[in-house]
């Protein structure tokens, strides 16, 4: 049976990625049969990633069957997997996000965290002298991830090593950079095709503050104004998706790629409390900029309280 690799549930860049990454080289450098996995449909720049490298949108999975072998990427949240995680026998957690806890396995296992700001940067150094063997296609996988990742090195989670990683491959693969992340941040702005409810759910993780549970989405654009523009049915769309996904209240800040800032939309007191709180602003309407946030994992996350 397939080893099967996925990240977490509403896939970005790098959880759709990553998976075939690694499948690569397990199937093609240690001889395991292993085969990606998608937990949910990707976001637009995945989609574009995967077109433009000439991969096959992985098969979209919900549940696990009793038994399965599976390595786990880009997460290791038992909230961004299926509720029947623990039934796999995990064999492996690759991750750049802080332990979380909640996984079961039946015996020792290899796990990698480390706090670089991309999954594949850490798969990059995992293969050792066998990334001399990437095919093209593997590369730009990998150099989409960390482009994405990284907000083309804006983001404060990024590292030396995931700019090294990035322009190495980006050279092997005579891309430009600059002209490349455009063309991703490009499409991940483009969800005109995207319901509200899908916009709020694209990029997004629960979370519990206090006693209170949280869907915290991200919408990174170069186009925020299209988003602002759908404000008031986006805050409306809200009420749904605490109904049908069991949370208490929607976070939901749009990252402005090019002035590296974010605005949290703010539909009512308990958000207000929050982005008060949080990010020492003042909120005087159903919005707040927050100049400088860029990051869920590094300045969203962390400074939450209520």
């Amino acid at each position: 049976m397939d080893l099967q690799v996925f990240g977490h549930q509403s896939p970005d860049t790098d959880s759709t990625g990553s998976p075939i990454v690694w499948s690569w080289y397990l199937n093609e450098k240690k001889g395991l049969p292993a085969v990606p996995k998608l937990l949910g449909e990707p976001n637009t720049e995945a989609l574009f990633v995967l077109d433009r490298w000439g991969f096959e949108k992985p098969e979209i999975i919900n549940r696990i069957i009793k038994g399965d072998s599976v390595v786990i990427v880009d997460t290791n949240n038992p909230a961004e997997l299926p509720e029947n995680i623990n039934d796999a026998d995990i064999q492996g957690i690759i991750d750049h996000h802080k332990l979380v806890g909640g996984l079961e396995t039946s015996g020792p296992i290899d796990i990698t965290i480390r706090p670089l700001a991309c999954t594949a940067t850490i798969m990059f150094d995992l293969m050792g002298e066998d990334v001399t063997d990437m095919p093209d296609p593997i590369k730009g996988l990998a150099l989409s991830c960390i482009l994405s990742d990284t907000l083309e090195f804006r983001s404060p989670t990024t590292t030396s090593r995931d700019r090294v990683v990035a322009e190495q491959l980006a050279k092997e693969l005579k891309i430009d950079i600059s002209n490349y992340a455009s063309e991703l941040f490009q499409a991940k702005s483009d969800v005109s095709d995207f319901s509200d409810v899908e916009l709020l759910r694209m990029d997004s993780k629960k979370y519990p503050i206090a006693d209170l549970s949280f869907r915290v989405s991200v919408l990174e654009t170069t186009e925020p104004n299209m988003i602002f523009r759908r404000k008031k049915s986006l805050i409306k769309a809200m009420e749904t998706v605490c109904l049908e996904d069991s949370v208490d209240h929607v976070l939901f800040f749009v990252v402005d790629i090019l002035r590296e800032e974010s605005t949290l939309f703010v539909p009512d007191e308990n958000i207000k409390k929050v982005a008060e709180k949080s990010f020492a602003v003042n909120v005087t309407d159903d919005s707040v900029v927050l100049p400088g946030v860029v990051s869920r994992k590094k300045q969203i996350i962390p400074n939450l309280k209520l």
